[in-house]
């Protein structure tokens, strides 16, 4: 690991420059390995452990730069790609995630299949050179900023529902054949959305691990999410957006650094739990909570869970060192994450009180509570709230997660159904 540390500060030392353009920026830091060097050599990367490409990325922030590019096309479509596609696939779609100059988003669940995201419906049809799709997509995290979709479609409907699904590489940028509706969520933002595909294109050649072949390439995509999202898995992500949408690429790159020291260091997923149990220690400090003894019992539960969450991906880095895995970490990951974000949010609304029914959605409505007398760090805790019934429902639900462990780990049997062995056409459909 230090010769790892050593070897990126001396890269970033020749190559730092506040005065690139972002997009100039990304390019060095892509082409060099060191955006996403959880990737093999051959997809941009460095091969090197997924805990410590969070240290790199957390470095790099340490040393007063700008890390890698976030978004949907780092935690999931270039790892994908990566393992399925062939070299040119890889040249041509995992390039652009770890350079920022494509977004991606993730065209997988459909208002008919959600949890059974294996009963979807959008349909791709072969037309010469080219696939058209028809269908609807919904809870697309990013969709109104992304250059790129993730997209499976159903290819062939008269094989069993996990057979006749094709994984693709799609353009977004197709007019009024794809046509991206924000939804507003309860927070007042709207990170999700709600994408209409009608007569869209999709060349044959961005076919991602074969025809027909996509429900396995799907349940990498999904690992690579849980993996991502479980408790510990968070790195360093930069302030400004990749893509062509957002309109950060030209910008000056130091204008998004954020100041080296205590409060602008790392911001990896130790960094972001700390983060919010010291706001929560600080703000029970303030109205006399901290005082009551069950309020710091709980407060140990949150910080002990984010604890076993980190040594969890310490036992993962381990067991793969010694070549061994542990089976269906990632849900467990992702299970944990959803109980450290249930007991985040009554910890928070236990010490904002009353006022954590004030949740303000706009600038306006927040300078009225700070008048009122609300604490300038009450939105913090209103958000979180309102936000925490989100993670236990994407990137699988907390159910589907549990009968993954159920059914792949300790063998119990599944519940008695058709769908491996009728077709998709003939299976009953939701109403």
């Amino acid at each position: 690991m230090s010769e790892l540390l050593d070897e990126l500060d001396a890269w970033l030392d020749e190559n730092w420059n506040p005065d690139l353009t972002v997009a100039e920026w990304w390019q060095r830091l892509g082409t060099s390995g060191w955006a996403a060097p959880s990737l093999p050599s051959n997809a941009y990367g460095k091969g090197v452990s997924r805990n410590d490409a969070i240290a790199v990325g957390q470095r790099i922030v340490a040393k007063g730069a700008v890390p890698a590019p976030g978004g949907l096309g780092m935690l999931l479509a270039a790892p994908t790609i990566a393992v399925h596609g062939t070299q040119e696939q890889i040249d041509q779609y995992v390039l652009p995630i770890v350079t920022g100059q494509h977004a991606w988003c993730q065209l997988f669940s459909e208002p008919g299949a959600g949890s059974d995201l294996a009963g979807l419906g959008a349909r791709a049809v072969k037309d010469g050179e080219e696939w058209i799709v028809n269908g609807q997509k919904v809870w697309t995290s990013g969709g109104h900023i992304a250059d790129m979709g993730m997209l499976i479609a159903r290819t062939d409907a008269d094989v069993p529902k996990h057979q006749g699904i094709t994984w693709f590489a799609m353009d977004m940028h197709q007019g009024d054949a794809v046509d991206v509706r924000p939804l507003r969520e309860m927070t007042g933002r709207a990170l999700f959305n709600e994408v209409f595909l009608s007569e869209a294109r999709v060349a044959d050649d961005a076919i991602i691990g074969g025809t027909n072949n996509g429900w396995a390439v799907a349940n990498t995509t999904l690992m690579f999410e849980r993996s991502g999202l479980g408790a510990g898995g968070h790195s360093a992500a930069a302030s400004c957006n990749a893509g062509s949408i957002s309109g950060d690429l030209p910008k000056r790159v130091g204008d998004f650094a954020r100041p080296v020291g205590p409060s602008g260091g790392s911001s990896g997923g130790g960094a972001m739990a700390a983060g919010m149990e010291q706001l929560l220690v600080a703000m029970a400090k303030q109205n006399g909570l901290i005082a009551d003894a069950s309020f710091r019992q709980d407060l140990m539960k949150l910080h002990t869970l984010h604890e076993v969450g980190r040594m969890l991906t310490l036992r993962v880095k381990a067991e793969k060192a010694a070549g061994r895995d542990i089976p269906a970490a990632p849900n467990v990951g992702k299970l944990s994450m959803s109980e450290i974000m249930r007991t985040s949010r009554d910890l928070a609304l236990r010490v904002a009180g009353a006022n954590g029914m004030l949740h303000p959605y706009n600038a306006e409505q927040r300078a009225i509570n700070e008048g009122a007398g609300v604490p300038a760090t009450n939105p913090y805790i209103t958000e979180l709230a309102l936000f925490a019934q989100g993670p236990p429902i994407y990137g699988g639900t907390d159910q589907v997660q549990r009968n993954i462990l159920g059914e792949r780990v300790l063998g119990l049997p599944k519940e008695p159904n058709n769908d491996r062995t009728m077709s998709w056409a003939e299976l009953p459909k939701n109403g």
